[in-house]
């Protein structure tokens, strides 16, 4: 793989609770993707929506989900990313997946579960944070509420990449778009948010805002507000390094240590 690493953000509506129809869905987006990729994200919970009490009707799909993400990273040579509901010894997951063409290649538990949605009520939190590679890339996926929380997403060098996949209501949008450009700022990384469209089975109105943001927080990519689309750019590892060398902030960083 070149120094560059080419990641595809898609930004759609969600047919609530239909695994199958969303699966379909995004197989005719898949189609419509014009150009090669590395890395093909798409919204949290993306083949349901944000629902909390018909998991257990939605998780039976998981090894299935996985195999259609299997099956379209091998058909387009790629990585295909997102998170779904995930039934594991009795207990509920929000997973996020990143998919190759050989099987799943890292697996993510939502930690901060967003509590004025009762999500903390019907899933369990994970514990862990993840860092997978594409080539020499260091990519580090987290889930919707995770953005408001900075020390789980600080970065100590150990990432290139920072990705958020969500499903962000569009009158908290202006906080999303604020916090993805610091997120950026201050962990010197390249950070990417790929949000839902449409409304939700509450009655709740997503206006996208799926964007990418390069190390000193300057907007590079962003979807069409409140349209479903995909926006494909490409991301450069060592004009990233080179900007870390000249300007190496995260050498006078605090230490700190997570309690689990």
């Amino acid at each position: 793989m070149s120094d560059l690493l080419k990641v595809s953000l898609v930004q759609s509506e969600l047919i609530w609770g239909d695994v199958q129809g969303n699966l379909n869905h995004f197989s005719d987006l898949f189609g419509k993707i014009e150009e090669e990729s590395d890395l093909i994200i798409l919204p949290e919970m993306f083949t349901s929506g944000f629902l909390m009490k018909d998991k257990d009707k939605v998780s039976p799909f998981a090894e299935l989900t996985i195999n259609w993400m299997q099956k379209w990273a091998s058909q387009l040579q790629a990585v295909i990313l997102g998170s779904i509901i995930v039934e594991e010894n009795s207990e509920y997951y929000n997973r996020l997946y990143a998919v190759n063409a050989e099987g799943v290649l890292a697996q993510y538990d939502k930690r901060h579960l967003f509590r004025m949605g009762e999500e903390q009520m019907h899933f369990q939190a994970g514990n862990e944070r993840v860092i997978f590679n594409i080539g020499k890339w260091r990519i580090c996926p987290l889930v919707c509420y995770d953005l408001r929380f900075p020390v789980w997403s600080r970065g100590v060098d150990d990432y290139d990449l920072l990705l958020y996949v969500a499903n962000w209501p569009q009158p908290r949008r202006e906080v999303w778009n604020i916090l993805l450009k610091a997120r950026a700022i201050e962990n010197q990384s390249y950070v990417m948010g790929v949000n839902r469209v449409g409304e939700d089975g509450m009655n709740l109105s997503y206006s996208g805002d799926s964007s990418l943001f390069d190390a000193k927080g300057k907007l590079l990519a962003k979807c069409e507000d409140y349209k479903t689309n995909i926006q494909t750019y490409s991301i450069s590892l060592s004009q990233l390094n080179d900007f870390r060398a000249k300007f190496p902030v995260y050498l006078d960083a605090d230490s700190f240590q997570i309690s689990k």
